[in-house]
């Protein structure tokens, strides 16, 4: 009785009495005319429309509150708020239609759950691939990536047209053909100065049809900067091979044929011929040896660096193994410890051979009873020109310096190119590759570390390697 005057206060209840008297209203109309032709009274006739006004209240009511319980039922489901509940209900008719309400809900749910589960799963499948997927609309605008894309180019990618992401000619030209539907599929290889320099193949590949997610194209996206370098390496090495071997190639075939015709029985000329020909193929050997091991190292920069090296121990070393050599050129050899050197970090075997290399190359270029100082100390940081990719943080510092002549800035701009050779050292006849700098330098740019070089007529030349303590 209290629920039937609280939903009779409501303004539902008050819409309930508005369609009972609307129902009502055949019973006024028959019984004004039972009035009217006098076969009932006025109090009769208001007795019966009274009953049966209450009469219409007592039938409609159960239909009127149980509908008005669906309602609410259903408009929970709407909102989320309730996923499954016990209602109560006498009607058979509603009892059905609660049933069928909510075998509705358990349908959908059960077919939202399932495509959430797909959706998550094709995600998640999207996001393994390694290399950045796109997709885009028909306006050009980021609509879906995967987990390689948003690592590349930022996590926001949505939204973003592409042209703001790229901004290559084309490319852009590219994804337009594709989009306006002049082309299925466009491949083109272009440079990305905005995002590390790299050089990218993409894939662009117009969907057979428009999702619902309205994604009309694909593009797909390959990093080939290091295969192009890996190419140009291999290239480079074969040409630079080529053209730096056919000089001693054409002495020493020059010697042999006159060794076979004119001087076979000269033995003046053929001892004399021998010995060039020895020196020609000792340079050879240099030669091809340098070259290898400058390919390795260029081919080599993503290789781990973890050996804890010992300076003191590998400067020992080098100082045994050249000692021979600075007794030859009367030069000696003297070690500058600034600060306590601490271990670093870094490839055992590639440390020894650019500081051999600048001590060889430090007795060789010095003059005759001279001193060459090598000297070490620690440093905050290493210095390093705009662009250089160097290392934070404190280094150590291994500075060559003999009483050379001085090296003028023309020459000092191009010591560490591949083959450069100063045209005094050749005109001095003295030995070498034109490669130790080069070599010494891919070195120092694999540790992350930095290669200056000085020059004065006073203090002589100076080589000075930085490499950071912890990589």
């Amino acid at each position: 009785m209290r629920q039937y005057f609280r939903q009779l206060k409501s303004s539902i209840g008050r819409q309930f009495i508005k369609r009972v008297f609307i129902i009502s209203l055949p019973a006024v109309v028959l019984f004004s005319t039972l009035v009217i032709f006098e076969l009932l009274t006025v109090e009769v006739a208001f007795v019966c429309y009274f009953i049966t006004l209450i009469s219409n209240v007592l039938m409609l009511f159960p239909i009127s509150s149980e509908l008005q319980t669906l309602r609410n039922y259903i408009e929970s489901l709407a909102n989320g708020k309730v996923d499954d509940i016990d209602i109560t209900l006498s009607e058979k008719d509603t009892k059905d239609l609660a049933q069928a309400i909510t075998s509705i809900h358990r349908l959908w749910t059960s077919k939202t759950d399932a495509l959430e589960a797909q959706a998550l799963s094709d995600a998640a499948v999207f996001d393994t691939f390694p290399d950045p997927i796109l997709m885009l609309d028909g306006e050009g605008n980021l609509i879906g990536s995967n987990l390689a894309a948003r690592q590349f180019l930022g996590n926001n990618l949505t939204g973003i047209n592409i042209d703001h992401l790229f901004s290559t000619n084309i490319f852009i030209s590219s994804v337009e053909k594709v989009l306006k539907g002049n082309s299925d599929s466009e491949r083109v290889v272009f440079h990305t100065p905005e995002h590390g320099n790299r050089q990218l193949f993409a894939h662009i590949t117009k969907l057979p049809r428009q999702t619902k997610s309205r994604a009309v194209a694909v593009i797909s996206l390959y990093d080939v900067s290091r295969a192009l370098s890996l190419e140009k390496m291999q290239s480079d090495f074969v040409a630079n091979a080529s053209h730096e071997l056919r000089t001693p190639l054409s002495v020493i075939s020059g010697f042999i044929e006159t060794l076979q015709t004119t001087a076979r029985d000269d033995a003046d000329a053929r001892d004399a011929f021998l010995g060039i020909m020895k020196e020609q193929s000792e340079y050879m050997a240099a030669l091809i040896e340098d070259l290898l091991s400058l390919s390795r190292l260029e081919m080599g920069q993503d290789k781990e660096l973890k050996d804890k090296i010992d300076l003191h121990e590998v400067i020992d070393d080098i100082m045994q193994a050249l000692k021979i050599k600075a007794f030859q050129h009367s030069v000696n050899i003297k070690i500058n410890e600034l600060t306590r050197i601490p271990k670093i970090i870094g490839d055992n075997q590639q440390i020894h051979q650019v500081l051999q290399n600048l001590l060889d190359n430090a007795i060789k270029y010095a003059p005759e009873n001279s001193e060459v100082n090598v000297e070490l100390k620690t440093v905050p940081e290493i210095p390093a020109k705009s662009g250089q990719n160097v290392a934070s943080g404190r280094a150590v510092s291994i500075a060559f310096n003999n009483k050379g002549q001085k090296i003028n800035k023309e020459d000092l701009a191009r010591l560490t190119e591949k083959f450069y050779r100063m045209q005094i050292h050749k005109d001095m006849k003295i030995k070498g590759t034109g490669l130790g700098l080069a070599i010494a330098k891919q070195i120092v740019l694999h540790h992350r570390g930095n290669l200056t070089v000085s020059s004065t007529a006073y203090k002589g030349n100076t080589f000075t390697v930085y490499l950071p303590i912890k990589q």
